[in-house]
């Protein structure tokens, strides 16, 4: 089981540039500097001076590699009150010597470099193995997890990028049709550990080319997690962050850009870069797929896309942190064609991370509609 907390991090400052005779931008707010852990959380000893998202991804790791979640380490106070995070605890406190033992081991041996992790050893138990297991050794073996598929090169590429993205765009109704999609409204429900797994409503408000707004209504009030084409956040109630607007930054500010230009993909094949399709078989739900790799603002994204079909299944993406690298999914299904427009959209997608998942069904999709741009403004930290 893992964290159910989803607050997020980072901020990234942008220049903007100015074409030759065109009018002066107008000026931005500089970059503001992203909230540190110890700043912005009490009794931080080990894991000071990396932002908040960081921090929260790093829980999220701890989580993954030891099968745990919030309350097995901080206790079960911590359920009921923020603050009793602070407190410390056996387990908290092992923890802290297990951080310095593996920096330790990686700075002796790797250059600082996080080759060996609480995963490397722990695998999803508290207690590491240490007698080789005879069953492992001659049973069958587990399969693969298409996230971690690595590329092959030399190996025999069966479509390439651009044929993978063709057929997609063909799927989903063809490039023209899909251009003409320019924003959309819809209503659906969603579900997460935020919400206790209970079904509560959602809209969604996604302008092209890359503005996209998630609105949960939770019982303790709205959680919204936007990207405004420029900077992108979650402001969530208190019963459910540990701070009322958390900026995204790094990986995590890409990954929003990410997800928000997808819902848009007609410029899908220059969005990333780097594209490759050397990858080996893979399957998701005993269906083949074609995997393929790019890179957007250095981030490292995998596309798996359904051989028969064409359709865009999933997405992973890696984010750094001080602990290891941090995988996060965007499983597509239920593909249904927006009334009038001949487009096909996924009614159906989880985000699943080392720190929370969540589910979203969409009931019903306005298409081409008027949009607020006060959807997409960014509140101020309360």
């Amino acid at each position: 089981m893992v964290i159910f907390i989803t607050a997020l991090v980072s901020a990234q400052a942008r220049g903007a540039g100015q074409a030759r005779g065109a009018a002066p931008a107008a000026a931005q707010p500089a970059a503001q500097r992203p909230q540190m852990s110890e700043e912005a959380f009490k009794n931080v000893t080990e894991l000071k001076g990396i932002p908040v998202r960081e921090f929260m991804n790093t829980m999220g790791f701890f989580a993954a590699s030891l099968a745990f979640n919030c309350t097995d380490c901080h206790g079960g106070a911590s359920a009921s009150d923020w603050a009793n995070y602070a407190i410390d605890t056996p387990l908290k406190n092992r923890a802290r010597t297990m951080i310095r033992m593996v920096k330790a081991i990686n700075e002796a041996n790797f250059g600082g470099r996080p080759f060996v992790t609480c995963y490397t050893c722990h695998r999803g138990s508290q207690k590491p193995k240490i007698t080789p297991s005879l069953a492992v050794q001659y049973g069958e073996p587990p399969p693969d997890d298409p996230a971690e598929v690595e590329a092959l090169p030399g190996s025999r590429v069966t479509a390439t990028p651009d044929q993978v993205l063709d057929k997609y765009l063909q799927a989903i109704g063809g490039a023209q049709a899909v251009g003409r999609l320019t924003s959309f409204t819809a209503k659906g429900n969603y579900e997460g550990f935020d919400s206790d797994f209970a079904k509560v409503p959602v809209d969604i408000y996604a302008k092209g080319p890359n503005q996209r707004a998630v609105v949960a209504h939770m019982a303790s009030g709205d959680s919204a997690t936007v990207y405004d084409g420029r900077e992108a956040w979650i402001a969530s109630p208190k019963e459910l962050s540990p701070l009322p607007v958390i900026p995204l930054l790094g990986a995590d500010l890409t990954g929003a850009r990410l997800d928000a230009q997808l819902t848009f993909p007609t410029m899908i094949k220059t969005l990333l870069t780097g594209w490759r399709a050397d990858f080996p078989a893979a399957t998701i739900d005993d269906k083949p797929v074609y995997v393929i790799q790019g890179t957007i603002d250095r981030v490292p994204v995998k596309l798996y896309f359904d051989r028969m079909s064409g359709l865009l299944v999933r997405q992973t993406r890696y984010a750094p942190t001080v602990v290891g690298t941090v995988p996060t999914h965007v499983a597509y299904s239920d593909y249904r064609e927006v009334p009038g427009t001949g487009v096909k959209i996924p009614f159906t997608w989880q985000m699943t991370w080392v720190d929370g998942q969540y589910t979203i069904n969409l009931e019903s999709v306005q298409p081409n509609a008027p949009i607020d741009a006060a959807r997409f403004a960014k509140p101020a930290a309360r």
